[in-house]
């Protein structure tokens, strides 16, 4: 039992809710058969007489409670922008408990991680929905990755809104950008845009490609670009005023 709430903890530190990518969805899947399987083990074991399986090594509870610490540590750091210290801390856990969920479960702030300090490149659109922009507009650029299908790119993308109505005068440029992929259609763009009053740059990127820079796992998700280089990438609903006041006045 200790095992599935250390994995429902992790999913609670990095786990801002997201959909997967299509070409991501089949692990997915068979995470959450594993999940599952887990489940149903420990129920059987603890039915038993006796509770929990005699010998098993307590280490292993010890070791995930130590580990999912350090996720949380390396995460709350990120979220600082400390990112060396996060790294470090990313570092320290896989070499120290690299077999644990919480080493595992990493793995989507550790790509995130990567991408802060590349060069951004230039915006490769197919097409604009409302709107254009580069990255050279404004003082620092926040990409929003996104799909109509997507329950959560539905809450979080209208909420950028207030973001770039406070900071665009300031200096915020913002673009939002889909795949158009699933049940997703450019008129369903339009309608949601249309919808729920975006004002901001829409496109829909060229074969991916953005998506694939900046290392996109899950949507929605979020990119800051500043004098050419990416400075954050994550969960859009993890910025804060005082992030972007840094970037549009550092």
């Amino acid at each position: 039992m200790t095992r599935i709430v250390t994995a429902l903890a992790l999913t609670g530190l990095l786990g801002l809710a997201a959909c997967a990518d299509p070409a991501t969805e089949t692990r997915i899947a068979d995470l959450e058969t594993q999940v599952k399987d887990l489940q149903a083990k420990v129920t059987a074991i603890e039915s038993r007489p006796g509770g929990a399986a005699k010998g098993a090594p307590a280490v292993d509870a010890a070791a995930e409670s130590e580990a999912g610490e350090l996720l949380r540590q390396a995460t709350d750091l990120a979220q600082a922008l400390k990112y060396d210290e996060a790294k470090a801390k990313l570092g320290e856990l896989k070499e120290k408990y690299g077999a644990t969920r919480a080493a595992r479960s990493a793995g989507r702030l550790e790509s995130e991680l990567a991408v802060v300090g590349i060069d951004a490149g230039e915006l490769e659109v197919e097409n604009w929905f409302q709107g254009n922009a580069s990255m050279n507009d404004g003082k620092a650029t926040l990409l929003v990755f996104w799909e109509t299908w997507c329950p959560h790119c539905r809450r979080e993308v209208p909420k950028v809104q207030a973001t770039f109505d406070k900071y665009n005068s300031q200096g915020l440029n913002l673009v939002a950008l889909t795949k158009i992929t699933k049940s997703s259609t450019p008129e369903k763009v339009e309608e949601f845009a249309k919808e729920n009053n975006l004002s901001y740059p829409i496109a829909k990127e060229k074969d991916g490609s953005m998506s694939s820079r900046f290392g996109v796992r899950g949507i929605p998700a979020a990119a800051v670009v500043k004098d050419g280089k990416v400075v954050w990438r994550g969960h859009p609903a993890r910025l804060t005023d005082e992030m972007i006041e840094t970037w549009l006045n550092g």
